[in-house]
């Protein structure tokens, strides 16, 4: 091995004779040439009687004095006590490790700042997905309701305003903001302009809303961003729509006028279902609902599902028997659509208003055929118990709840009341009890 202190012309002219390094006297800094000619700086030295040899680069790729600085480094770790070989191959670690923390921090940044950003709508969603085993399908469909897209096409008969889709939901612009721009100034505001336009809509949506964001403080990965006044301010409680009791009703003498105009609707269908709503006092869906399979003509009863309980029985009265016998019966559905895609009724209330309309009852909707019912029971002096049981109302009284178990018998003997006095007030006769029933006639 040669020795002689480094500069660049020495490399540059150095030819191996005997040996193929050329070592520097100053330091541990060695120039080894390959039989290609190819010359590398190389740093020499020894720990603990062994050997330790690492390449520092090419000759020409690496600066002499940077060559140099790095063997005097590397063997001051030596003198240290320390390999060279074990640090560097720590700080590479320990250099590759920062690389990756501040590759995750700034991936932690771009998903705290999405999660920020992101539209409230996304906690919504999993609000909702959360929820929907604990809630009934009426609510499931308030939900969907108020945070819908809009811009689909009505399936329930044409608009009056014309606009054949549907609008987006009431919730929706501001379930499009973050949840942390969800505060109580922009509650007060939405609330202030809805509430002008469609009131009871928009109580409805506040008291969703509110539950949404109850939802959302009991969860981490949302309690932070959300803003604990947005519904509980007092200026956002100042603009909450105040419930109006609706009174809408069939009073005794609208009650010929009402069954001259329904009677005479061209859709039998439509015409039997109003009148069955009005004299079963059942909720709309619950009679929309009936399939012929819940209607027993042998044993004069009526399954119907219901909306607390699940299901509850009912009399079949005469006049409802013979309206219901009459109809076509085409699936399933004892109020049939042939135009419908669930083949059973949807949309009556176009034609319950124009009814209604024309009999001049105007404003009475289909859940006040429902008020109207035990409104106009109280002229046959029924006891209030049997009306409740009769339109599925939960007792209010502990005999009601605890003790009194009243049979389908005792209520058709009072419904069969009830039934015979509208009809009689409407001019109308009701049919023989227990006489026949006109058979089932399969429409194609």
């Amino acid at each position: 091995m040669s020795k002689a202190r480094l500069t660049d012309s020495r490399i540059a002219a150095f030819i191996p004779t005997q040996g193929e390094w050329l070592q520097d006297t100053e330091t541990h800094l060695a120039v080894r040439v390959r039989p290609s000619g190819s010359k590398t700086f190389v740093f020499r030295s020894a720990l603990n009687y062994r050997d330790i040899r690492i390449t520092i680069g090419e000759v020409g790729a690496v600066a002499l004095p940077d060559a140099r600085t790095k063997a005097q480094l590397w063997q001051g770790w030596i003198e240290d006590g320390r390999d060279p070989r074990e640090v560097l191959r720590q700080q590479t670690a320990d250099r590759i490790a920062a690389q990756v923390a501040l590759v995750t921090a700034a991936q932690v940044a771009d998903r705290e700042a999405h999660r920020r950003e992101a539209p409230a709508l996304e906690a919504w969603d999993a609000y909702v997905a959360a929820r929907r085993p604990k809630w009934g399908a009426h609510m499931i469909r308030d939900h969907e309701r108020v945070s819908r897209a809009g811009g689909a096409p009505y399936t329930r008969g044409p608009r009056p305003t014309g606009d054949d889709t549907k609008q987006f939901g009431i919730l929706r612009p501001l379930l499009l903001l973050p949840l942390a721009q969800i505060d109580g100034e922009r509650v007060r505001a939405w609330l202030a302009e809805e509430a002008v336009r469609r009131p009871t809509h928009a109580a409805l949506a506040f008291r969703l809303l509110r539950g949404f964001l109850n939802w959302c403080a009991s969860h981490p990965e949302f309690r932070d961003m959300i803003c604990a006044d947005a519904c509980t301010a007092r200026s956002v409680r100042d603009e909450i729509p105040k419930r109006r009791v609706k009174d809408d009703c069939l009073q005794r003498e609208q009650l010929r006028a009402w069954f001259t105009k329904v009677r005479a609707i061209p859709n039998p269908v439509i015409s039997a279902f109003l009148q069955t709503a009005l004299l079963v006092g059942a909720r709309r869906e619950e009679v929309a609902g009936l399939r012929w399979v819940d209607v027993q003509f042998q044993w004069n009863t009526i399954h119907l599902n219901d909306k607390v309980d699940g299901e509850r029985v009912i009399p079949l009265t005469p006049y409802v028997a013979s309206l219901l016998a009459a109809l076509p019966h085409r699936n399933e559905w004892v109020f049939s659509s042939p135009a419908a895609a669930s083949g059973r009724l949807q949309e009556p209330s176009i034609q319950h208003r124009r009814a209604a309309l024309a009999a001049g009852v105007e404003g009475l909707t289909l859940h006040g055929l429902r008020r109207s019912f035990a409104t106009l029971s109280e002229w046959v002096e029924v006891p209030v118990g049997i009306v409740a049981q009769i339109m599925g109302h939960k007792p209010s009284a502990t005999a009601e709840k605890h003790y009194r178990r009243r049979p389908v018998d005792l209520l058709r003997l009072w419904h069969t009341k009830i039934e015979d006095w509208i009809l009689t007030e409407a001019g109308i006769e009701q049919p023989a009890v227990g006489g026949t029933v006109q058979a089932l006639r399969r429409v194609s």
